[in-house]
């Protein structure tokens, strides 16, 4: 078998679809498409992106398929800090700015806080202050009994939906770093709880405050460390959270 061969098989595999219903959405036989995972075809470049983008793989798992499969990556990855991104970080930090008095993040694909607005000091105050030394992660900030956990007044559901959402991400991304941290998280006091489809949203309760939470991506990313970023806010989930945030 191929290495790109396996890698696809892998991908379709970890989406849960049989090789007919792959190759009925990418418009090929399931012959051809047994062939390419079992490395008796080969498949062309532009055959890799259709898969790949049929499977819902993320830019940075495209080009390991691309250059698996012998071909020149499709996707750049620009530095966060380099010139190419300037404009777009400063459009991002410009919405982190526009959440405020609510606070907002600015993430990388493994949860690592790239910016935020003061309101986050809110969340991070009485943290310990290993838990923010650069590189600060967010969601074990938020789980560590040193970080924000001895606040949140609903710890077991929060966590519970935390640790669900990061299922999720470690299996449409297949990335490990995320399975660790999930392994690391799981690890963290603080229970599980069932949650009741009976309200609005899975609230954050933290203090004397309520939350719910929006994650924003770029629309149409072109770029591996573009696609990767991703801003969480938190808005008011009830009238008393947002008048005191307000004052």
């Amino acid at each position: 078998m191929s290495k790109v061969g396996q890698l696809l098989r892998e991908w379709r595999n970890g989406r849960r679809l049989s090789q007919l219903e792959l190759s009925v959405r990418a418009g090929v036989s399931a012959r051809h498409l047994s062939f390419l995972e079992t490395g008796r075809s080969q498949p062309t470049r532009d055959m890799i992106l259709r898969l790949a983008g049929e499977l819902g793989v993320p830019l940075r798992s495209r080009n390991e398929l691309l250059l698996a499969g012998g071909f020149a990556p499709a996707y750049g990855e620009s530095a966060l800090d380099g010139p190419p991104l300037a404009t777009v970080l400063s459009s991002l930090r410009d919405v982190l700015a526009g959440h405020a008095p609510y606070p907002a993040v600015l993430i990388d694909r493994h949860w690592t806080m790239v910016d935020a607005n003061d309101a986050v000091a809110r969340f991070t105050d009485k943290c310990a202050p290993s838990l923010l030394e650069p590189p600060v992660n967010v969601l074990r900030l938020s789980l560590h009994p040193d970080g924000m956990a001895p606040r949140i007044g609903n710890l077991p559901e929060w966590r519970t939906h935390v640790l669900h959402r990061l299922d999720q991400q470690a299996t449409a991304t297949a990335d490990p770093v995320l399975r660790e941290l999930r392994a690391e998280l799981a690890a963290y006091p603080g229970g599980t709880a069932e949650i009741r489809p009976d309200g609005l949203v899975v609230p954050l309760r933290f203090a004397d405050l309520a939350f719910f939470s929006i994650t924003s991506v770029l629309g149409t990313p072109l770029d591996v460390t573009l696609s990767e970023l991703a801003i969480e806010s938190f808005l008011p989930a009830d009238a008393a959270t947002a008048a005191a945030l307000q004052r």
